[in-house]
């Protein structure tokens, strides 16, 4: 019998985590599609793997059995795979928005002059996917916005912190000014990302800095098109500073907000004793092109 990989990261995260919550947040999935995943893998074994209640979800001995040879099963796999993109000489490297992986063509360019044998793929992921590849074990490293959910598990190096401003539509009345202040905010519709982001979705909500004021949400979104047209059609949404280099919309405009904490960009990569010198070297070249300090106001 073949078990997708996938299931079994789910259930690993399920068995971690006590309770479909936590996992669901932790795997960037919504707690439906990770119960269905879940019973999935139960029916193709034929066996219950948890005993549900109030409380979470408990381990039967089954699953007790499976939990104990899970991690082994999907650390092989996931060097197999490590060692395939080695084979074949690949390197791959996760990113989200462009603002964030900035310059980083220039530094693989870099690394093809001194390492011409191997190719680099840069892969981007939308919104849905905060660790930009790495939870679903699609890339050897990624550039990230923190904090994104489960970063604890990876090797995170801090590159630059850039400054947050807000997308209006055009036509909103704060449009005109040169500076908003954060509350003047806090009634608005707001873009946000799925519920399943966790962490993410309220920092991009800046959800802590609200003083306990609730968040309204006006929208749902994973990709930039969607993101702008979101705003064009009345929404707002917290957005980095170089938001206003990379993407533009007729219809929207960038402020500088204050009262808003900013954005960190760091780099991550799974942890563990065994490192890839070309990877090493890739990384290094990513972090000398990109870590340099604070991006403020002459980012925009």
């Amino acid at each position: 019998m073949d078990v997708d990989t996938r299931l079994l990261r789910y259930f690993a995260a399920v068995a971690e985590e006590g309770s479909l919550t936590g996992a669901a947040e932790r795997l960037f999935v919504s707690q439906p599609a990770l119960t269905k995943q879940i019973r999935r893998l139960e029916d193709d074994l034929g066996v219950r793997l948890f005993a549900r209640s109030r409380s979470g979800m408990a381990l039967t001995e089954a699953g007790r059995e499976l939990a104990s040879r899970v991690p082994a099963l999907l650390d092989g796999w996931d060097e197999a795979v490590r060692a395939t993109g080695r084979a074949a000489q690949v390197l791959r490297l996760g990113f989200l928005d462009a603002g964030a992986v900035g310059s980083v063509a220039e530094a693989v360019a870099g690394f093809r002059r001194t390492r011409p044998e191997w190719r680099v793929e840069l892969r981007q992921f939308d919104w849905s996917e905060p660790s930009a590849g790495l939870a679903r074990g699609e890339v050897d490293a990624a550039v990230v916005r923190l904090p994104f959910p489960g970063q604890e598990r990876w090797t995170v190096r801090e590159l630059f912190v850039e400054e947050r401003g807000v997308l209006l539509p055009a036509r909103h009345p704060l449009a005109s000014s040169a500076t908003v202040e954060f509350r003047e905010l806090w009634d608005e519709p707001f873009v946000a990302a799925g519920a399943e982001t966790g962490a993410w979705r309220a920092h991009w909500l800046a959800a802590e800095e609200r003083h306990g004021h609730p968040v309204r949400v006006g929208a749902v979104t994973s990709r930039p098109d969607e993101w702008l047209g979101a705003v064009a059609g009345g929404c707002v949404a917290l957005a980095p500073a170089s938001v206003a280099r990379f993407y533009s919309h007729p219809g929207v405009v960038f402020r500088p907000v204050r009262g808003v904490s900013p954005s960190r960009v760091g780099l991550a990569r799974p942890r563990g004793p065994r490192r890839e010198a070309a990877l090493d070297e890739l990384l290094e070249a990513v972090v000398r092109r990109l870590g340099r300090g604070t991006r403020g106001p002459s980012a925009r």
